[in-house]
């Protein structure tokens, strides 16, 4: 596929980063309509050795993976799992030595559990690096760690079963810290095509000083930046003309293409001008849950103009709860959000940052959100709210081309996003 795409085809693939079930299952039933393959991708704060905010390691998320698809009838020799972010960031405040030794250890756990996408970065400070934190962390050593950890990657591949798929890598790190921009982000600048240049001249140095010259023909991508971003209410488009000298680069170079994080909320032709320009793996995460909310809402609205007035129903009450899980646990939105009171109400709910999407694993949260589903199958609400509050599903169920039952509504109004990504990809089937 990445071949393809540098010889000008306009093909790629939708990297899906998200623990979320309802998102994984749209997902794969996405690329089963597509008949594609499904990339699903954890950071190393989310899956790690230690358990990471979701509690799984690699394996266990790999195993998580496996039986959402097979309750969706989904192959799972269609499922390509990635490691985004994999280096000592979750252990940054450690001293560098003790932060790589797990940093490798997470790496090994990844191949080890069959993930074949490797995304090596190394680029953070550690405790004893010094310098300014706002700067970037010396070339030199973010390639050596890189490599040190590609040769932990390398020697956890050779153990593997024969016929096992070798790791492909992804390198750079011009993106944002692993969980997104904070509210006051500005429009990002582009990466300059020296800089891609220099990082790949390095990475072959370093690579064939440690004896893993083979290695290269594996590395598919580069993260750069192309100037797309998002905060809490903006969304940073992309611009092709502000690219066309990275576009020129990789295409000379036919390396490697690169890959583009944070292209949530980006314009349809935005996409497709992005795989055009070469870069064929699309990341979006926050999106999807930012659709799963929009169908969970709209679903606990339906609750309750359809079953607010019946004194023998429980309403669930869900986005109530689902604040009161925010506010009495602040730590994943309270240094992403800023304002005053009426404000933070505001974005803990809607914002395109999407920090929500953290608390939806929480038991009173999850509850209330088996209630809600629960009143629905139970008291199947008239067509009418649904046009109301969820129209386009109205339409599809109409149709006949939707189920109305509560799950279907929400895998759908997750696929709407997928869909946008699927046609800017070119339905590629690798």
């Amino acid at each position: 596929m990445v071949a393809a795409n540098l010889k000008g085809i306009p093909v790629g693939i939708c990297s899906i980063c998200s623990a979320n079930p309802y998102v994984l299952r749209a997902g794969m039933n996405n690329a089963k309509e597509d008949r594609s393959f499904v990339l699903i991708e954890s950071t190393s704060n989310q899956v790690n050795q230690f358990g990471g905010y979701t509690g799984m390691n690699a394996a266990g998320f790999r195993d998580f993976v496996k039986q959402l698809a097979f309750d969706e009838d989904f192959p799972a020799d269609r499922i390509i799992l990635g490691g985004d972010h994999l280096g000592p960031y979750p252990w940054r405040s450690e001293p560098s030595e003790c932060a790589m030794q797990k940093a490798a250890d997470l790496v090994r756990s990844y191949v080890e559990a069959g993930f074949t996408k490797i995304h090596l970065d190394a680029s953070m400070r550690c405790a004893d690096d010094g310098g300014d934190p706002r700067t970037p962390l010396d070339e030199r050593v973010v390639i050596e760690r890189a490599v040190a950890l590609a040769q932990v990657a390398e020697e956890a591949s050779d153990l593997l079963p024969p016929g096992s798929a070798r790791p492909v890598y992804v390198i750079g790190t011009e993106v944002p810290v692993p969980g997104g921009e904070k509210s006051e982000a500005q429009a990002p600048e582009v990466t300059a095509p020296k800089a891609v240049e220099s990082t790949l001249d390095a990475m072959q140095s370093g690579l064939q000083r440690c004896g893993l010259a083979d290695v290269r023909d594996r590395i598919i991508a580069i993260v750069v930046q192309p100037g797309v971003e998002y905060s809490d209410n903006a969304v940073f488009e992309y611009d092709r003309s502000k690219t066309s000298g990275l576009t020129a680069f990789i295409a000379r170079s036919g390396s490697c293409a690169y890959e583009a994080h944070s292209t949530d909320y980006q314009k349809p032709d935005a996409l497709r001008q992005m795989v055009e320009d070469h870069y064929p793996i699309l990341k979006v995460g926050p999106w999807l849950t930012f659709a799963f909310r929009e169908a969970v809402f709209a679903l606990s609205f339906i609750e309750e103009e359809w079953l607010g007035g019946r004194g023998s129903v429980s309403l669930s009450h869900i986005r109530e709860t689902l604040e009161s899980a925010m506010l009495e646990d602040p730590r994943d939105w309270k240094n992403y959000y800023s304002g005053d009171e009426a404000y933070l109400g505001y974005a803990r709910k809607y914002s395109y940052s999407d920090r929500s999407r953290y608390y939806w694993p929480r038991p009173k949260v999850q509850e209330a959100l088996s209630r809600l589903l629960k009143n629905l199958a139970d008291y199947p609400p008239p067509l009418t709210l649904l046009s109301q509050f969820l129209p386009a599903q109205y339409e599809a169920v109409r149709d006949g081309k939707l189920r109305p039952d509560s799950d279907a509504l929400i895998q759908d109004k997750v696929r709407e996003v997928l869909r946008v990504y699927s046609r800017a990809c070119g339905g590629a089937k690798l």
